[in-house]
């Protein structure tokens, strides 16, 4: 049983960053099937990623310096695969006027306006507030930042349809509902970073984020009738920075 979770996991590390997997853990699709609860998982292992690259750098620069080397490994790591699916969303939605159409666009490997625009503001925004949260709990956003958000496309999943009828989709097998044992686990890996941070930064942040994953929900719902592998990818970078942007809150009293 170790063995098999142990390859769940390995399994999801493999299809969804570029970091390398012992040759047994194998592709198929019935293990990413499985995959799902481990998202926020793969999450911590970026985000770790990322805060062990802003430990070392913050030894030599100063902290914008960090950052932009943490963002740039944690985008080397998953092979912008998240940013991607942002910016496939952000055309489609823009572009599009019925599924079949946004679908269409989706799948284009072109970028239009509305994905650099998203994703423009996805780097910059990720960058601002990393660069202005208290050096000492970046580290800690890092993790907890990758994690939660993850889980965001986790629920996606346990609430959402698979919007494409057709079988083309590379993420297709990792779209089967996970069951309520894998939501739990899974949001235990979510919670487990937020331990790091003061609790009403986390709050702001865990509710900031949930208001932007239900946002976009109702978004696919209506216009998809369900979601895509890149409807996941969006979730997970817009509550990335959602929930950086509620640890950036100031929720003490106001100065007189």
């Amino acid at each position: 049983m170790i063995r098999r979770e142990l390859g769940y996991f390995l399994g999801a590390v493999g299809f969804f960053t570029r970091l390398p997997v012992p040759g047994w853990v194998g592709h198929s699709a019935a293990a990413l099937s499985q995959c799902a609860r481990y998202f926020p998982a793969v999450g911590l292992l970026v985000g770790g990623i990322g805060a062990l690259v802003y430990w070392l750098a913050l030894h030599l620069w100063q902290q914008p310096v960090a950052v932009l080397l943490s963002m740039a490994a944690t985008l080397y790591a998953t092979g912008a695969f998240h940013e991607d699916g942002l910016s496939d969303t952000a055309d489609g939605l823009g572009g599009g006027w019925d599924k079949a159409r946004i679908l269409a666009i989706m799948k284009d490997s072109r970028v239009g306006s509305y994905g650099v625009v998203a994703l423009v503001l996805a780097l910059l925004g990720k960058f601002a507030l990393l660069s202005g949260i208290d050096a000492a709990l970046v580290p800690a956003a890092l993790l907890a930042g990758h994690a939660v958000s993850r889980f965001g496309a986790t629920l996606i999943m346990a609430t959402l349809d698979y919007a494409r009828d057709d079988e083309s989709s590379k993420s297709r097998p990792a779209t089967h509902r996970p069951s309520l044992a894998s939501l739990l686990l899974a949001a235990g890996f979510a919670l487990l970073p937020l331990l790091l941070l003061p609790l009403g930064k986390a709050l702001a942040g865990i509710v900031l984020a949930a208001l932007a994953a239900t946002w976009l929900a109702a978004k696919f719902q209506r216009w998809l009738g369900g979601y895509t592998g890149d409807c996941l990818g969006a979730v997970q970078q817009v509550t990335e920075v959602l929930f950086y942007l509620g640890l950036m809150a100031n929720l003490g009293a106001p100065s007189a």
